[in-house]
């Protein structure tokens, strides 16, 4: 080939290369990172008398508290509900687990999950007997949790709470036994009544104890005394 034509013939291949240059992307100025998250969940444990590593496994309840007990002191979640009940029982029948948040922070589903997970895995508990309670915030975590995980209850006591009515229906396999006072100015009664309408009509299994005289505390005080809560819980197992 004479030299002129090569010289075409490679100006036309630089110009080719060139275009195909030009027409690339331009490089963006965002540049996708990735990067691994641990969260610590400080929670308080009790073991029933029948606790043994190695023998029958036992029923566990996982209690979440409501706002005022948020904090970075445990001794703050021994106000209420199960964790109060053990502190003067020692013969209380349950494993019971009481996690605490933060000032300011709400229930994490992601968190709890991980930290019941990681309980499953380190204590000797019967994965059929898994039960979750939890008063006003705690009742609306209760509610969100079972709602995200229904699998890993076998009986859920949301007191004073609230949710996602359309989420409700993922609880229709689950006992569920709700308690709310009709004259609580804290968390309005309609919040559980709300809750307990979707999952009838989803044909849930559901309780609902309404107290007339009620405000917000006469509620939790009446689940976790009178009520018989706990020998409910352990008429619950998971199939």
């Amino acid at each position: 080939m004479p030299r002129p034509l090569l010289r075409l013939a490679f100006a036309g291949l630089a110009l080719c290369a060139a275009g195909v240059v030009l027409a690339a992307p331009s490089k963006s100025p965002q540049q996708p990172r990735s990067t691994s998250v641990k969260a610590k969940v400080n929670y308080l444990t009790f073991l029933p008398k029948s606790y043994s590593a190695k023998g029958e496994k036992v029923p566990l309840i996982v209690f979440l508290h409501g706002s005022g007990e948020r904090g970075s002191d445990l001794d703050k979640v021994k106000a209420w509900g199960p964790p109060a009940i053990v502190e003067k029982d020692p013969d209380f029948p349950f494993m019971v687990v009481s996690p605490q948040i933060p000032e300011g922070q709400w229930w994490d589903t992601y968190l709890l999950k991980s930290m019941l997970d990681d309980v499953l895995k380190r204590y000797n508990v019967d994965p059929k007997r898994v039960y979750l309670t939890g008063i006003s915030m705690g009742g609306y975590g209760a509610w969100d949790l079972a709602i995200k995980h229904p699998d890993y209850f076998a009986a859920v006591a949301p007191i004073c709470g609230g949710g996602i009515a359309r989420m409700a229906g993922r609880l229709k396999d689950v006992p569920v036994w709700a308690f709310h006072g009709l004259k609580d100015e804290a968390v309005p009664e309609a919040e559980s009544a709300r809750m307990v309408d979707a999952l009838r009509a989803q044909g849930g299994k559901v309780k609902y104890t309404v107290l007339p005289e009620a405000g917000h505390i006469e509620a939790w005080v009446h689940a976790y005394g009178e009520a018989g809560l706990f020998d409910w819980f352990a008429q619950q197992r998971r199939q």
